[in-house]
């Protein structure tokens, strides 16, 4: 590895369930190239289907990137990726660590640094949360509650240690995440078919949610709700949106969800005090009505800001500091 700056590319990533996006850095931190490809999550892993999807992702992501140049290091956050008994950041009782944690983690790497042609020790893996973070706040300084297709609060404490109120996962709660919002509202629009066929025609919602998964029949709904990923899924809260301001359902959800967000947020202020919120996430940016219902749920103590959140640019600055000085751990 050549220790000219302008030499140097690093690699950021920032997977969830919706999309991908990388962006790469060259040594004086400038960003020289950005993209997309489709979503991914760790938790794939469990599973034959969602092991190939995750290195179809990989692949097609490297040929987008290596057309630029070829990254010297990378850092990569991924949603549903816990970080396994490492010391510093995402440390201690809260982050959860396994066995198969570690093995799908040394996988993932050795995937993804063989879709690039690097080292796999050239990967660094995080927690997608834990970089966005790091994109908001100096650690010991606040709490960031992010909203994407799943909902979490995090707080990185002065020594490191990852403290987190949610992210359990879109099936057991995520509150005001995508998948919560899209969810919500085929719930609202088919109990009101079970009491008015044909009730979805007057509903502004109704229509764009079923415009979204092609049409009003049962099975269409059922088909997308138990056949896709939950990155598409969280995508209907697009719809949902959209019809808000036509629609006083829709808007209630949107409040609803600004409302679950906020609990996430008091749920960490009350274990660890009052310190300033951040909210980031595609999901927080659907409607106003997201964050002035939070705004409005949170105490005056919690101020609230709105990020401009890019994580996967944070991710390759945090992946430069390592390609600069291999002996140094990303702070």
């Amino acid at each position: 590895m050549t220790n000219d700056r302008t030499h140097q590319l690093a690699l950021g990533i920032d997977a969830g369930g919706t999309q991908t996006r990388w962006a790469l850095a060259d040594g004086d931190g400038v960003i020289v190239a950005e993209g997309s490809v489709a979503g991914l999550s760790a938790t794939q892993m469990a599973d034959p289907a969602g092991r190939v999807a995750v290195r179809l992702t990989f692949a097609a992501l490297a040929t987008a990137v290596l057309d630029v140049g070829q990254p010297a290091r990378v850092c990569a956050g991924l949603t549903g990726f816990d970080v396994a008994s490492r010391s510093g950041l995402i440390s201690g009782a809260n982050a959860g660590s396994s066995s198969g944690a570690s093995s799908d983690g040394a996988t993932l790497a050795a995937w993804l640094a063989d879709a690039l042609a690097i080292p796999a020790a050239a990967v660094a893996l995080r927690s997608d949360i834990e970089i966005a973070y790091l994109d908001s706040f100096a650690p010991g300084e606040g709490y960031l509650v992010y909203a994407g297709t799943g909902s979490i609060a995090a707080w990185i404490d002065a020594d490191g240690v990852f403290h987190r109120a949610g992210g359990r996962g879109v099936l057991l709660d995520d509150g005001g995440g995508g998948y919560w919002i899209a969810r919500e509202a085929l719930r609202h629009i088919w109990r009101a078919e079970d009491e008015a066929p044909g009730a979805w025609r007057e509903s502004a919602m109704a229509r764009a949610v079923f415009a979204h998964i092609g049409g009003a029949d049962w099975s269409l709904s059922r088909d997308f709700m138990y056949g896709q990923q939950r990155g598409a899924i969280g995508r209907l809260a697009l719809a949902v949106a959209a019809s808000a301001d036509d629609d006083a359902q829709a808007l209630l959800i949107l409040r609803q969800a600004g409302a679950e967000l906020a609990r996430l947020a008091r749920a960490l202020a009350a274990r660890h005090g009052a310190r300033p919120v951040a909210l980031a996430g595609r999901a927080a940016t659907l409607h106003p009505a997201i964050v002035q219902a939070m705004r409005a749920a949170l105490p005056a103590a919690l101020r609230l800001r709105q990020a401009e959140s890019q994580p996967h640019r944070a991710a390759a600055r945090i992946a430069l500091h390592s390609a600069l000085d291999p002996r140094r751990d990303p702070p």
